[in-house]
């Protein structure tokens, strides 16, 4: 019986190495469709078919978005620009000669749905090209007539979306969801001020904090740059930017806070808490991509613990805009001591001497013109800090404010003698400075010893008003 002869695979293949209906690798991409603004590439692959004639499974075409630059302001819009290719052209089989602009009630957004201008019809000449956008301001691009959608990995119609950790795969389980609660640091042992909570690593989203009590929340970026309440200063609930993300602040009347960012955050961000009372718990969460460090635990953070506007005393005990807090009693063992630490001016003999206040009018020109503050404020409370004297104040008036004010701050004197001399309840007229140091975590208004603070009266008003007028303009740049 004679051997039975096959026929031989194509030159340069074998059965073993293609297998029934395999493709060719992709192609290059083509150019984009436009040259400006939203556009798509198109590349091609060849169905390489064995002996059977088996076909590939699959779209021998790919689509992918190419954003260029964006184009000039007055360029006319891409569904635009086609139809006015039709201006002045006879159609529906007679000499009448229309001018054309989009229509976009038409069922086929992918049609090149033109209305006649000054007339109540529309014409479809056929599709529109590749790249155009599907309606205006729509995401979604028309390919071979059909409207499709941009999956996160660039290609047209993929169908690819994002993990909930911004992973672009779909799949749920390249992401690790991070859900704790924070129960550290207790006020009954005597420490009040800036506690770290966690740190939320760079590429974290969905992120929600939540704290049910009277403490507050506090946020640093990596810099050591507070977002959020920080420096004893209680921020308004709102929306921020931070970390290339959106967040949003709230605290409600009964002291819930909450903070919320969708993310991905593109640096870390430091979670604290402001402690003025037991500390219930703090829970937070977030996504991070599966492999990425985990955070850690509270003060276990290595970024910088902070010491702003001195931490280790009770903060303001209510925040922006509640009512004063009573004055403390005169016999409070936070009231300045008769002992100041050498050095500080208007120290005699490791005691207090007599404050130095300035007068005069020239003092008072001098002052006004080199402060960065002058208001007149309220004294709601006083307390010793380390070796300084802070001053919780009700602004009232502003006379010169370099930066922002709030209706409620601390005033800060550099000595622990009670000088300049302030009393609680006490309204006054006071010229202060702002006072940065040089790590950049502390950012305070600051009142010298012998700085300008005399009560305040209508005159004292009529005389601040007038030092306004000495000061030199300044230079134009």
């Amino acid at each position: 019986m004679p051997a039975q002869v096959s026929k031989p695979p194509a030159p340069g293949w074998s059965h073993w190495q293609l297998p029934p209906g395999a493709w060719a690798p992709w192609g290059p991409w083509s150019s984009c469709s436009s040259s400006c603004g939203d556009g798509v590439a198109l590349r091609t692959r060849r169905c390489l078919r064995s002996t059977e004639e088996q076909l590939c499974t699959g779209d021998p075409r790919q689509y992918r978005l190419c954003q260029l630059q964006g184009c000039p302001s007055g360029s006319v819009p891409f569904r635009a620009m086609q139809c006015s290719l039709y201006n002045k052209k006879p159609v529906l089989g007679t000499s009448a000669r229309y001018q054309w602009v989009p229509f976009h009630g038409a069922p086929n957004v992918c049609d090149l749905n033109c209305l006649a201008v000054g007339h109540n019809f529309y014409y479809t000449f056929g599709r529109v090209l590749d790249g155009t956008p599907c309606g205006p301001g729509s995401p979604d691009l028309c390919v071979s007539g059909r409207c499709l959608s941009v999956g996160c990995d660039g290609i047209l119609g993929s169908g690819v979306r994002p993990a909930t950790c911004g992973q672009c795969s779909g799949d749920h389980d390249t992401c690790l969801f991070v859900h704790r609660l924070f129960q550290g640091e207790d006020t009954s042992s005597g420490y009040f001020g800036y506690t770290n909570v966690t740190k939320i690593p760079a590429g974290a989203s969905h992120i929600k904090v939540t704290d049910k009590s009277r403490n507050y929340l506090a946020l640093m970026t990596s810099d050591g740059r507070y977002v959020l309440n920080g420096d004893w200063s209680i921020a308004w609930p709102g929306q921020y930017e931070v970390a290339g993300t959106h967040l949003q602040y709230t605290r409600t009347p009964d002291g819930t806070e909450s903070l919320e960012a969708p993310g991905p955050t593109n640096e870390d961000l430091q979670v604290m808490v402001l402690l003025q009372e037991p500390n219930p718990g703090i829970e937070y969460e977030f996504w991070l991509p599966r492999g990425h460090p985990q955070p850690g635990h509270g003060n276990s953070s290595p970024l910088r613990h902070p010491q702003p506007r001195g931490a280790g005393t009770p903060p303001p005990q209510e925040p922006l805009g509640a009512p004063a807090l009573p004055p403390q009693p005169q016999n409070s063992a936070t009231e300045p001591p008769l002992r100041s630490p050498p050095g500080w001016a208007g120290v005699t003999a490791g005691r207090c001497g007599r404050c130095r206040t300035p007068k005069g009018r020239s003092q008072r020109i001098r002052h006004f013109c080199e402060s960065d503050f002058v208001f007149q404020g309220r004294i709601l409370a006083r307390r010793l800090v380390g070796q300084e004297t802070r001053y919780e104040v009700e602004v009232k008036t502003l006379y010169r404010h370099r930066f922002p004010l709030v209706r409620r701050e601390y005033v800060w004197v550099p000595n622990a003698c009670g000088c300049p001399p302030l009393r609680e309840g006490g309204e006054y007229l006071l010229m202060a400075r702002q006072h940065v140091n040089y790590e950049r975590t502390l950012n305070r208004i600051l009142l010298q010893d012998d700085g300008y603070a005399r009560p305040w009266t209508p005159r004292e008003d009529r005389l601040v008003r007038e030092a306004a007028r000495h000061c030199p303009q300044p230079r134009p740049p």
